[in-house]
């Protein structure tokens, strides 16, 4: 049993090759010999002094694992393209930007791939062909924006984007239905789209240290959501009864009174621009108020409150000024009081505002 398990051992460290931490300007192949190159799975050449990778690291073509991080890399060579079998590649802390990785990066097979620390502006467009991706980080950057083509990372379960300078969130990032934790810290962002409560994987968000003043009420809907950080936002400490209203169209005012009464109509009964208005409407959120709207709404921030602890600041949008009261000293309206009291206490395991 003994020599079973020390052969075991001896097989994996034959698969692992270790260069790191040996103040390398260079990696010379020629140094490792053919059947070394055969059998090794992860190599290591990290904290070293590279400013390029040959493209003869192409003849380790059984490589899963290639570790690149610490060096003083500015490109990535063509090579690394032919490593069909290449699952994982680390290239933290160099001097990379969105020039520096070869043309047909996008073919390769990763699922993890880490760029943080480094020198991007913007996502390469290569790195959203990786289809295969799982993990993606490119923290402590200087990227200003998330390009929405980041959508077609459909297997991503990790995104962190933290350490940036990212002011907008796309809401084409709803349509990545496995990921599971998404970190956007420490960047410029001043709103959340609605439509991020399609992830209905994730279980941890990150917005700490952004420029948030409120979140969208649809958050509600994130139901495996376990962990949400805000800390460091300008969120709204106090109850802020805010009107936004502009009176309704005549175009609205019909419409409204088209739904709200349930007027029967049919598809030829009206040109098809306004059958397809009609279909926009969005019900009023507020249970007692059974009015709907279109273009025109009040926008008002509401608190609900998440395991009995904290209140969050929500975006609430309603069909008119009626359908709020004044403010009282605990500052609810009834529609907030019952809908407060709806969302289960579980619902958020660690909310951090402090």
């Amino acid at each position: 049993m003994e020599s079973q398990e020390g052969a075991a051992a001896a097989a994996t460290r034959d698969c692992v090759l270790d260069f790191s931490r040996l103040s390398l300007n260079t990696f010379n192949v020629n140094n490792v010999s053919e059947d070394r190159r055969r059998d090794t799975r992860q190599l290591f050449l990290n904290y070293n002094r590279l400013y390029a990778l040959p493209s003869s690291v192409s003849l380790f073509y059984n490589l899963e694992l290639l570790d690149i991080s610490n060096n003083g890399l500015t490109t990535i060579c063509e090579g690394i393209t032919r490593l069909a079998k290449l699952k994982t590649l680390l290239a933290k802390n160099n001097r990379l930007d969105e020039f520096s990785l070869p043309k047909e990066f996008g073919s390769l097979q990763l699922e993890v791939l880490n760029f943080s620390g480094n020198r991007f502006q913007e996502i390469p467009l290569q790195c959203t062909k990786l289809l295969r991706l799982q993990s993606l980080s490119i923290g402590g950057n200087r990227l200003k924006s998330i390009p929405a083509e980041i959508e077609y990372l459909t297997s991503l379960e990790m995104l962190y984007l933290g350490g940036n300078l990212i002011s907008d969130i796309p809401p084409e990032l709803a349509h990545l239905p496995y990921l599971t934790y998404l970190v956007l810290c420490d960047n410029r962002i001043q709103s959340v789209p609605p439509q991020l409560a399609r992830l209905h994987s994730l279980r941890s968000l990150s917005l700490h240290n952004n420029l948030l003043t409120y979140l969208p009420r649809e958050i509600l809907s994130l139901v495996h959501l376990q962990e949400l950080s805000l800390r460091g936002n300008p969120l709204v400490v106090r109850f802020v009864k805010e009107m936004i209203y502009d009176p309704p169209s005549l175009l609205e005012l019909a419409g409204r009174t088209i739904k709200s009464r349930n007027i029967p109509y049919f598809p030829y009964d009206m040109p098809s621009n306004l059958v397809l208005y009609l279909d926009l409407a969005s019900k009023c959120p507020n249970p007692k108020c059974a009015g709907v709207y279109f273009d025109s709404c009040v926008r008002q921030i509401k608190f609900v409150d998440f395991c009995g602890k904290y209140r969050l600041p929500l975006m609430h949008y309603l069909c008119s000024p009626e359908c709020t009261s004044p403010c009282s000293s605990n500052p609810q309206s009834d529609a907030e009081s019952e809908e407060e009291n709806s969302v289960p206490a579980d619902r958020l395991q660690r909310v951090l505002l402090g």
